[in-house]
């Protein structure tokens, strides 16, 4: 197992260096890898099933092990040759499989994101609802990942962080920061989220609003004054405030839409673009700031006119994708390569921040359930 986990780290060091953003294991296949968003094939890198088996074994945990066992995936994230590794094994009919993504191994700026300069003004804001909304491998975790950086770096308060899995490591500064992980110090976003609004935090991130529950509970953090960050699988900034309001109940559905336009600040939507002049795939975003018509619109359910009162938001800092681009991307001199982001952490603040005490942590059981936790993911 010495030989694979070596022969992993090799591997991580050479994606580090060719600023690759994902890398793909299965028994019996060449290795794959994904560049600016180009899928590759490395023939010489061929992985027996043995050596996949043997891979799980070195990297996982015993409980990870048996979270694989019951729910036939699992997700983990470990800190490797300077680089965090956000890891989905699961089986395929080639049995075993790794889809690892490479992230910095320092959390980045919103400067070194080439992501605009207004997303400094979320970390002076002290409550209400920011959504980073976009597709997986979007760049949501990390944009939001950014923004933490900008309050820790900007001002004092209290953060948690709810996650799956825990992507980015951070290290107290100004505001004191505190992360909990899906499945191992909580069993749901949905208790996460009973348990934080008992512990006095200013910030509230929620990795993912997917169920319901999880939504109100995020909503009702909003409004009690705090400050809330969430993602939210959505390709628009309608898509996300139709999810918002239509995972209720019928009868919920009004009261729902009133609390999101009372509550909200920001939506931020956003996809990865190859940009010519940079040489790679950069965050082009849609920018919603709640103004009055904005939460007009919300509230009367009129969201075919989103789009319009983002055009004439201009002035007000509002983005539609079209014009981020011509009016912002296009207007850069340079842009900074993602790969200069990928170098060890900085220590220069000593924490423990590994250790699962014994009063709570029983390696060989998970508190996740271990039913599928997914309609979809239920067997016909």
């Amino acid at each position: 197992m010495a030989d694979v986990r070596k022969r992993f780290e090799i591997i991580i060091s050479s994606a580090l260096k060719e600023s690759m953003s994902d890398v793909y294991i299965t028994g019996g296949h060449p290795m794959v890898s994904r560049k600016s968003g180009v899928i590759q094939f490395h023939a010489a890198s061929n992985w027996t099933h043995k050596d996949v088996d043997d891979l799980a074994r070195a990297l996982l945990n015993p409980r990870q092990l048996e979270d694989l066992k019951h729910r036939k995936s699992v997700d983990f994230a470990i800190s490797l040759s300077g680089a965090r590794l956000r890891i989905n094994t699961f089986t395929t009919e080639r049995g075993l499989s790794f889809a690892v993504r490479v992230l910095p191994g320092q959390i980045p700026t919103i400067e070194a994101l080439n992501l605009h300069p207004s997303l400094h003004d979320i970390a002076k804001m002290t409550s209400g609802l920011v959504l980073i909304c976009g597709a997986t491998g979007s760049g949501k975790t990390t944009t939001i990942a950014s923004i933490i950086n900008d309050i820790n770096n900007y001002r004092k308060a209290h953060i948690v962080m709810l996650e799956n899995p825990i992507e980015y490591r951070f290290y107290s500064r100004q505001s004191f920061i505190q992360q909990r992980e899906l499945g191992v110090q909580l069993p749901s976003f949905e208790q996460g989220l009973l348990d934080v609004l008992r512990e006095n935090p200013d910030v509230i991130v929620v990795g993912e609003l997917r169920e319901p529950k999880t939504m109100q509970l995020t909503l009702n953090a909003a409004e009690s004054g705090h400050l809330a960050i969430a993602t939210l699988h959505a390709s628009s900034p309608e898509e996300a405030i139709y999810r918002l309001c239509y995972a209720a109940p019928l009868e919920s559905q009004d009261e729902i839409r009133f609390q999101l336009a009372e509550t909200l600040n920001w939506i931020i939507v956003q996809q990865l673009v190859y940009i010519e002049k940079a040489g790679f795939r950069v965050p082009l975003l849609t920018i919603v700031k709640a103004t009055k018509a904005i939460k007009n619109i919300i509230r009367e359910n009129k969201l075919n006119q989103l789009h319009s009162a983002v055009q004439i938001g201009k002035s007000e800092g509002m983005f539609t994708s079209d014009r981020y681009l011509s009016d912002y991307l296009n207007t850069l001199i340079s842009f900074i390569p993602y790969s200069q982001t990928f170098h060890p952490s900085s220590s220069e603040v000593s924490e423990d921040i590994n250790y699962q005490s014994p009063l709570t942590d029983d390696m060989s059981e998970s508190i996740l359930p271990k039913k599928p936790l997914y309609k979809q993911n239920l067997q016909p």
